[in-house]
C-alpha cells in the first residue's frame, strides 16, 4: 500500500471515529447550529433597521457565513484537547498509523459539522429575507468556496489545540483570537467606514474575501447606504478566498504536524 493511502485509509477511520463520537455527543453539534442562528437574528433585527432593512439583511450574511466557518475552528481546538486530555493520542502513537492521518481525520470529521453548521445559517437566512440572486452554478461555487475556508480554519484549530495546556485553556484560546479577526473585517460593515489603520487591516482580511466572494456569486450587492468596497482583495474576492485559504493549510499542516509529533513522543 503506498504511503498517500496509507494516509488516506488512516484518516478515514479517525474521521469516523470523530463523527461516531459526534453522534454520541449531539450537544456539541447543537452549539455549532446555534451560534449562527443567534448572530443571524440579533444583527438582521438590532442593526438591520439601522443600517438598511432589507438589503442589509442580505449583505449581512455574507460575513455571518465566513464569521460561523471562522467559529467552527474552536470545535477543533476543543476536540483535540480532549483527544490529549483523555490520553486517545497517547493509544493511538502505539499504533502503526501516520500521524498526519490523525489531524486529517479531525478537520474532515469537523468538516461535515461546518456542513450542518451552514445548512443552518441558509435556512436562517432565508427566514430573515436574505435571497440567493445569482446563477445555481455562482451559487454552488459560493458554498464550496465557504466550505473551503472552513477546511483552513480547522487547521488553525488544530494547531492551538494541540499546543493547549489543557480543555479549559482551548476553550479560550479557541475562541478569543476569533471575534478581532472577524470583527475587523467588512463581515458586518464596510471597510471604508473605519479608521485608516484597521480599515487596511480588514480589507486583506480573509474574512472579508470570503464575505465580499459570497456577496457577489450570492447576487447580494452592498447596500447603497454603504461606502462601495474597493482595492485588489475587493475586486477578486474569490481569487483571494482560495489563496488565502491554501496560504493557512499550507502554513498550519505543517505547525500540526510538527507539534503533534512532540506531543505522541513525549
Amino acid at each position: 500500500m503506498t504511503t498517500l493511502l496509507r494516509v488516506g485509509r488512516d484518516a478515514h477511520i479517525i474521521a469516523w471515529r470523530n463523527l461516531l463520537n459526534l453522534r454520541r455527543t449531539p450537544g456539541t453539534l447543537l452549539t455549532s447550529t446555534a451560534q449562527p442562528i443567534m448572530f443571524v437574528l440579533l444583527l438582521a433585527y438590532v442593526f438591520g433597521g439601522s443600517l438598511g432593512g432589507d438589503a442589509y439583511r442580505e449583505f449581512l450574511m455574507g460575513g455571518i457565513f465566513a464569521q460561523t466557518m471562522a467559529f467552527n475552528a474552536a470545535f477543533t481546538t476543543i476536540g483535540f484537547a480532549n483527544d490529549l486530555q483523555r490520553g486517545f493520542v497517547d493509544r493511538l502513537r502505539a499504533l502503526p498509523m501516520s500521524r498526519v492521518a490523525v489531524i486529517i481525520g479531525r478537520t474532515t470529521s469537523d468538516l461535515s459539522a461546518s456542513m450542518v453548521s451552514l445548512v443552518v445559517t441558509s435556512l436562517c437566512g432565508l427566514a430573515v429575507g436574505w435571497r440567493i440572486r445569482g446563477s445555481a452554478l455562482d451559487a454552488v461555487l459560493a458554498y464550496l468556496l465557504i466550505l473551503l475556508f472552513a477546511f483552513a480554519m480547522s487547521w488553525v484549530g488544530a494547531w492551538i489545540g494541540l499546543i493547549a495546556p489543557s480543555v479549559e485553556v482551548a476553550m479560550s484560546a479557541g475562541l478569543i483570537w476569533l471575534f478581532p479577526v472577524t470583527f475587523i473585517s467588512s463581515g458586518f460593515v464596510s471597510v471604508s467606514a473605519m479608521p485608516s489603520g484597521l480599515s487596511a487591516i480588514a480589507e486583506w482580511n480573509p474574512i472579508t474575501a470570503v464575505a465580499g466572494a459570497t456577496r457577489t456569486l450570492f447576487g447580494n450587492p452592498t447596500p447603497a447606504n454603504l461606502p462601495q468596497p474597493v482595492g485588489w482583495p475587493a475586486e477578486h474576492a474569490a481569487l483571494y478566498t482560495v489563496l488565502c485559504s491554501v496560504a493557512i493549510i499550507a502554513v498550519f499542516l505543517p505547525l500540526a504536524a510538527a507539534r503533534y509529533r512532540r506531543v505522541a513522543t513525549r
